[in-house]
């Protein structure tokens, strides 16, 4: 993950809002405070060298940035435009951007002070990098632990990853496990990215949203705005999946691909997304999923530095894996506060790519979800429009 970002840009913005006007002083500190007795967030990247493995070492306090913007849509123009200042993991894997005096926060009494955690995607997937936000901001459940994975040597586990392979080969022609996720015709949306960078977020009570899961109920109504705006019907999405059994890495997740069926009913289209989901599940639990990971993450250093350098972001694809990201993750209770305030909502807004202009962030705080939409002008010219697009077909009767 630290060697691809130098190509692809990958900081995570996680965003939390909270009723009330602090004194921002003393909130700050007490986050420091925390910060301090967390040793995951007391790290950066030692990269120096290029005959081994980038390596964690100790690092300094993350600095605490305050930023002025008066109201909602003010605060996330600002947040658009902090995706170009990205982090040097090797200095800094974190910082804070604190929004204070936010008129118009979703559900707020009165002005709200906005909270963005910008972390780099080494230090964590998006589960572990929200248990993280969670203990700056009050929360003391135990961090997803990352297990040292056991040495053996890479002749024997390249053998067994492709004893593997033939196994789901066979399971594969058999129907025991589900077959390989099909691949979509390139849209706008899968076009570099070009032009004015927006995020935009809609807000809705967990119990409003269709579908028989939160995750099912966007991805049917992401499909049919999407559909309207593109004019296409054949189109898919990418959807990053924790990975099943032992965590041996800070990212423990992979990206799986899903139809969005916008021509079929609501009923229909979940049920349809959520067989994917299923099947993309059982596939990557088959033992050749493990055997591939524990063969790759022995490849020799230097050898795996040379073939990440290959990677040509420049070259394009007639088909892709998805034609947006949805990216989905319950952040737990609403439990958090900042400077004595409640939490009321929590968001993110995953990159953008070469190969993608177009992504979603779903994040469930208590009873409340945000749906967010982060999108390059080439993307979508008439942002505003998709998004009033995919808040009618969120609230549609179910």
């Amino acid at each position: 993950m630290y060697w691809v970002s130098a190509k692809i840009p990958s900081d995570q913005f996680l965003l939390y809002a909270f009723d009330g006007a602090p004194d921002v002083e003393p909130a700050v500190a007490e986050v420091r405070a925390r910060a301090g007795r967390c040793p995951e967030l007391l790290l950066r990247v030692d990269g120096a060298g290029r005959w081994r493995y980038p390596r964690w070492v100790r690092g300094e306090a993350a600095p605490v940035r305050t930023h002025d913007a008066t109201d909602w849509a003010g605060c996330l123009e600002a947040l658009a435009a902090l995706a170009v200042d990205q982090l040097d993991p090797t200095h800094q894997t974190w910082c804070l951007h604190v929004f204070p005096g936010v008129q118009d926060v979703p559900g707020a009494s009165g002005p709200g002070v906005v909270v963005v955690l910008q972390i780099s995607h080494v230090l964590g997937d998006g589960i572990r990098s929200s248990a993280l936000a969670a203990r700056l901001f009050g929360r003391d459940e135990p961090i997803p632990v990352v297990r040292l994975r056991p040495w053996r040597p890479l002749p024997l586990l390249a053998w067994e990853a492709s004893r593997a392979h033939r196994d789901l080969v066979r399971d594969t022609a058999s129907g025991m496990v589900a077959p390989p996720a099909p691949l979509w015709p390139v849209q706008r949306t899968n076009d570099r990215p070009a032009g004015p960078i927006a995020l935009r977020t809609i807000v809705r009570p967990r119990a409003q949203l269709p579908g028989p899961t939160v995750t099912v109920g966007v991805l049917a109504a992401v499909g049919l705005a999407l559909a309207d705006h593109l004019g296409a019907a054949d189109l898919g999405a990418e959807v990053p999946m924790a990975k099943p059994g032992v965590r041996y890495a800070n990212n423990h997740f992979g990206n799986v691909s899903v139809g969005l069926y916008p021509t079929l009913t609501l009923p229909d289209r979940a049920d349809r997304i959520a067989a994917d989901l299923a099947a993309r599940r059982q596939r990557g639990a088959h033992r050749a999923a493990v055997a591939a990971d524990a063969a790759s993450a022995s490849v020799p250093a230097p050898i795996l530095r040379w073939g990440i350098a290959q990677f040509d972001i420049e070259l394009r694809s007639d088909t892709v894996g998805g034609n947006t990201v949805v990216s989905s993750v319950n952040r737990g209770a609403a439990d958090l506060h900042f400077g004595g305030c409640p939490v009321l909502l929590t968001a993110g807004y995953p990159a953008l790519s070469p190969m993608m202009g177009l992504t979603h962030g779903v994040h469930g705080i208590g009873d409340t979800v945000a749906i967010s939409v982060h999108a390059a002008a080439s993307a979508l010219p008439d942002l505003d429009g998709y998004v009033w697009s995919l808040a009618a077909a969120l609230d549609r009767p179910r």
